[in-house]
C-alpha cells in the first residue's frame, strides 16, 4: 500500500499481517479521488472504519487541511498513528479509537468530505449513514466503498446519491449534500 499522489506521493504505507483489514486497492482509490478530487481542497476528512489510514492519508496528501481517523480496533489505530507520522501529518490529523458509528452519532463537528469503507456484509453502511449525512457541511460529500452486490438508498437525509460505481467486485457509492449533487 502507498500513497499515489500529492504532497507525500509514493510512501509506502504499513499493513497488518493477516487478514483483518481489506485494504483498498489502488485502482478503487485512484478512481475515489478522481471522483472527489475537486472537494479536497482544504476539506475536513473523516475517515471512518480507517483500518490502516490509507483513505484519509490519501485525502491529506492531495490537499485536505485535517482528517479524523476512526477505527474501533486498537491494532488498526496503532497502525494509523504509524502511518500518520511517516508520511508527516501528525498536525493535521488526529486517531479516535471507538465504534465508527458511535463516533458520527455523537461528534459534534461537520465534515466536508466522509470516507466509509467498512467490514463487508455486516450492514455498517445502513447504520452509519442516518448519523453521516447529518454531519456534513454544506458543501458535503460521503464516499461509501462497499461489496457490488449492495444497493444503497437514493438520500439519507440531506445526502442525495450522486452516483454508483463499479470496480470489478467492489462497489463505490457517492452521495452529496441536496443542492450540491450533480
Amino acid at each position: 500500500m502507498r500513497i499515489i499522489t500529492g504532497s507525500a506521493r509514493g510512501r509506502r504505507l504499513k499493513t497488518p499481517e493477516g487478514i483483518d483489514i481489506r485494504p483498498t486497492s489502488d485502482k478503487v482509490k485512484e478512481a475515489i479521488f478522481s471522483i472527489i478530487q475537486f472537494d479536497l481542497q482544504g476539506a475536513v476528512v473523516c475517515d471512518l472504519f480507517s483500518g490502516t489510514g490509507q483513505l484519509g492519508l490519501e485525502a491529506l496528501s492531495r490537499g485536505a487541511k485535517y482528517c479524523r481517523f476512526v477505527d474501533k480496533s486498537t491494532v488498526s489505530a496503532d497502525l494509523t498513528k504509524e502511518n500518520i507520522v511517516s508520511a508527516g501529518f501528525l498536525d493535521s490529523s488526529a486517531v479516535s479509537v471507538t465504534d465508527s458509528v458511535d463516533f458520527i452519532r455523537d461528534v459534534r463537528m461537520t465534515f466536508d468530505v466522509i470516507l466509509i469503507d467498512p467490514p463487508y456484509e455486516k450492514g455498517l453502511i445502513e447504520k452509519v449513514m442516518p448519523f453521516a449525512a447529518m454531519k456534513l457541511s454544506h458543501r458535503g460529500v460521503i464516499v461509501c466503498e462497499h461489496e457490488i452486490t449492495l444497493n444503497l438508498p437514493e438520500s439519507y437525509g440531506k445526502a442525495v446519491k450522486q452516483k454508483s460505481y463499479k470496480y470489478g467486485k467492489v462497489g463505490v457509492t457517492v452521495y452529496r449534500t441536496e443542492g450540491d449533487a450533480e
